[in-house]
């Protein structure tokens, strides 16, 4: 072994000080690691999802990776007890002179355990049919003590007519009935850390949220949106599930991957106060950005206005009004036409232009991570 094969790091005692460190080895990242007076070099990328491991953490003799928390032996890079097949390089180090040195040559090869796909992950082929509709209940209550809802109430009676008059599949889902946490925040660490499927689908099989993203993604043709009013904003399940959301938009960020083709999206929006275009445009761009198509007059909605306080009132209004009931079930008709045109036609399969987009090319280029060993 030549001198040349070992590289000098730096300072044994200010890497001491720290006790996990990235460094770099021409291009290739390392985690240098210093627990009881023993240095450690393993690898600097997850075999996961390719997070910097130097930029984690130290957990007793364990690396842990800062974008979803894998962990590695600092010293032999195996994974963490019940999952030693998983495995990243380990570097020799040793100390010379108060320097630390770093043999270029992995003295361990990466291991990769094969794991079984997550069925969200297959591929995304539409069944052959009529039009698939699923509409969404964003009414937050207690499920065992359920109260009238007013958009509820009108998503029943648009998928009551989409199965009968339109002959069309149909499902209902209450993101009330629904354990699911909330968004925590993996993209906010890198874009590349928030994945498809989502990252707290893959790791956690009690989260219900998969109904979720099997219906919008690989079910449904026309996805049927209804949500109150609460303080002039669409419903706090709602905007809970729009940032669970944000691993299907990012696909097209990092992978340039639309994951929603010929998709339609309408709504439903009632409420005791108001600001009806206030939540019908956040709700149009959201959904316009995840990659969903509209009919014409996208949404019906229903609000008494802002002084309209006596909310048993408003529930009588919703109940009473015909007029409601026949513009819901217009509301679906057209979206389950503008769904079959699409589904006849060729369009939604070119490449996106990526110019005056989220995140440019020039931008993804830039947010690529790091080579890995």
């Amino acid at each position: 072994m030549t001198d040349t094969d070992w590289q000098d790091v730096g300072a044994a005692a200010a890497l001491a000080a720290r006790p996990l460190t990235e460094i770099t080895l021409g291009r290739t990242k390392l985690a240098l690691s210093h627990h009881k007076g023993v240095f450690g070099v393993i690898s600097g990328v997850c075999n996961h999802a390719g997070g910097p491991l130097g930029q984690g953490k130290l957990d007793g003799k364990y690396v842990v990776c800062p974008w979803h928390n894998w962990k590695f032996h600092r010293v032999n890079g195996c994974g963490e007890p019940g999952s030693e097949d998983d495995a990243v390089p380990s570097y020799k180090v040793k100390v010379k002179d108060g320097r630390v040195l770093v043999r270029m040559t992995p003295a361990t090869p990466r291991k990769k355990k094969p794991h079984a796909p997550h069925p969200l992950a297959r591929p995304i082929r539409r069944k052959p049919g009529p039009v698939r509709v699923v509409g969404i209940s964003t009414t937050a209550q207690d499920p065992a003590n359920p109260r009238y809802s007013t958009s509820e109430a009108l998503l029943e009676v648009a998928l009551a007519h989409a199965r009968g008059k339109l002959k069309c599949p149909t499902k209902l889902i209450k993101l009330a009935d629904l354990k699911f946490r909330a968004c925590e925040g993996y993209y906010s660490k890198s874009a590349q850390a928030c994945t498809w499927p989502c990252s707290i689908t893959q790791m956690d099989d009690t989260d219900e949220l998969t109904e979720v993203y099997e219906a919008i993604v690989h079910w449904a043709d026309v996805v049927l949106l209804a949500t109150p009013i609460r303080w002039g904003q669409a419903s706090s399940l709602y905007f809970r599930m729009a940032e669970r959301l944000n691993c299907v938009q990012n696909q097209i960020t990092i992978k340039d991957r639309v994951l929603l083709n010929k998709k339609v999206v309408s709504f439903i929006i009632t409420g005791g106060q108001d600001n009806i275009q206030g939540v019908a445009g956040q709700l149009l761009s959201f959904f316009s950005e995840l990659g969903f198509y509209l009919p014409q007059f996208p949404l019906v909605a229903h609000s008494r206005g802002w002084t309209a306080e006596d909310m048993e009132q408003n529930v009588a209004a919703v109940q009473q009004s015909e007029a409601l009931r026949e513009g819901t079930r217009a509301l679906v008709e057209r979206a389950v036409e503008t769904a079959r045109r699409l589904l006849k036609g060729n369009g939604g399969s070119g490449k996106l232009v990526r110019g005056g987009r989220k995140a440019q090319q020039l931008e993804v280029e830039c947010a690529k991570p790091a080579k890995g060993d």
